[in-house]
C-alpha cells in the first residue's frame, strides 16, 4: 500500500506565489518518475511537471520558466515551486508517482489533489 499526501495549495493573486509538497510513504522499492497533473474544470488531466530520479525534468510549455519541480529522494517527496501565477493555473493539482514497490512490480499512485485558485 502507497499513499501520497500533498500539500500547499490555496487561493492567491495573479503575479504570486505557492509551493506544493507530495510525501509518498509505504512499500516503496523506488520512484520514477514523480510529478505534478492538474485538472480544471471542463478540461482534461494535464501534466504540469514531473522529474525523474537521474534528474530530467518535463514541464507543460505553458509554465515552462514560471513553476519549477523538485525531489527530495531520500524522502520520497517531491516540490513544485509555482511563481508569477496566473488565472489560467486554477484547477486541482494531483501528485503521481509510478511507484516500484517491489523489484520489478510498478503501480501508478495519485493523491487526492489540492486546489490551486488564482484571482485576477
Amino acid at each position: 500500500q502507497v499513499q501520497l499526501v500533498e500539500s500547499g495549495g490555496g487561493l492567491v493573486q495573479a503575479g504570486e506565489s505557492l509551493r506544493l509538497s507530495c510525501a509518498a510513504s509505504g512499500s516503496i522499492f523506488s520512484i520514477n518518475p514523480m510529478g505534478w497533473y492538474r485538472q480544471a474544470p471542463g478540461k482534461q488531466r494535464e501534466l504540469v511537471a514531473r522529474m525523474f530520479s537521474g534528474g530530467t525534468t518535463n514541464y507543460l510549455d505553458s509554465v515552462k520558466g514560471r513553476f519549477t519541480i523538485s525531489r527530495d529522494n531520500a524522502k520520497n517527496t517531491v516540490y513544485l515551486q509555482m511563481n508569477s501565477l496566473k488565472p489560467d493555473d486554477t484547477a486541482v493539482y494531483y501528485c503521481n508517482a509510478n511507484v516500484e514497490w517491489k523489484p520489478r512490480q510498478y503501480m501508478s499512485v495519485w493523491g487526492q489533489g489540492t486546489q490551486v485558485t488564482v484571482s485576477s
